[in-house]
């Protein structure tokens, strides 16, 4: 099975502080740390852990912070073979500053993921029709997603779209997404519904089945996942993990979707398994670092039956 991911690149620089500091305030961190991410590498990264074929598109600087994605990439096994390189702008930065509480604000710096075109994308227009399932994200130009997605759905390929960094998404884009999956804050910006409890998001996933995504699943951190299509409305509880760093995972969410989905799971077993990734993910620090492999991932959900047949 093949799973391409075209996405952004980021590397990740994290501060950990007790709180963030309120305006005009200086406060002193506990720690600084440096590791590769960003929303399209995380969940190339997260699908390749979990044993499927990824291909990753994309563009990164000619700098360090690409050199070390590069790298990366190759190590976890994914297809690198179709990512450009802009000599004129930097490898895509994310400035995170983490809490006690594990909760993240994160400021991105796209820097060569913008420069990354509608021009360069039709090069890769076979390797789309080949593809078994595209993800793709809002970190890069919002022109050559919609292309991407448009030329998937001329081809019949499914799409997972991520609608994250939130921002407001054309009907025309919506009605051709397979998957659509926004977190509580991305709901409200596509929909107006503020997410307080299942039965708003339930409000907010009819109101995009509307505008023509045809299944979506809004991810609700520790209260599990909400799936809403024509067929059903379906809560996907959660697993009870003590969180520690929350960068990545819905991205690891993301990717392991889309493995659950590639290998024939209906969408519910799917959404479960997505489930257990993210909240594995939770656990450790890091983007790229805390994605589980697939042994981790079965041991996890082994462990979790026995706890609740107990």
């Amino acid at each position: 099975m093949s799973i391409l991911v075209i996405g952004s690149f980021m590397m990740d620089l994290v501060v950990r502080t007790p709180r963030a500091p309120e305006e005009g305030e200086t406060i002193i961190g506990d720690s600084f740390s440096r590791f590769p991410g960003g929303k399209g590498a995380n969940q190339a990264v997260a699908a390749a852990r979990l044993g499927e074929q990824v291909t990753m598109v994309g563009k990164l600087g000619t700098d360090q912070f690409g050199e070390e994605a590069i790298k990366t990439l190759i190590n976890e096994g994914i297809n690198t073979g179709y990512i450009l390189r802009d000599p004129q702008k930097p490898t895509g930065v994310g400035s995170v500053t983490l809490d006690q509480h594990g909760s993240n604000r994160i400021i991105v710096v796209p820097g060569a993921n913008l420069s990354y075109s509608v021009t360069d994308l039709e090069q890769v227009e076979d390797l789309i029709k080949r593809s078994d399932i595209l993800i793709v994200q809002l970190e890069m130009d919002i022109n050559m997603i919609e292309k991407a997605v448009s030329i998937a759905n001329a081809y019949d390929v499914p799409v997972i779209l991520n609608p994250a960094p939130a921002r407001e998404l054309s009907d025309q884009l919506l009605s051709q997404v397979t998957y659509l999956t926004p977190n509580e804050t991305e709901v409200e910006i596509l929909t107006g519904i503020k997410v307080n409890n299942n039965e708003d998001a339930e409000e907010a996933g009819k109101i995009l089945l509307k505008k023509g995504v045809k299944n979506v699943i809004i991810t609700l951190a520790d209260k599990g996942s909400l799936i809403v299509n024509n067929s059903e409305v379906k809560h996907v509880p959660s697993f009870n993990v003590k969180p520690v760093d929350s960068v990545a995972a819905g991205d690891s969410f993301n990717g392991a979707l889309a493995v659950g989905l590639v290998r024939g799971e209906s969408i519910e077993k799917a959404v479960n398994y997505a489930n257990a990734v993210g909240a594995i993910t939770v656990t450790k620090e890091g983007a790229i670092p805390s994605l589980p492999t697939v042994e981790e991932v079965e041991s996890f959900i082994n462990k979790s039956r026995n706890i609740v047949t107990k």
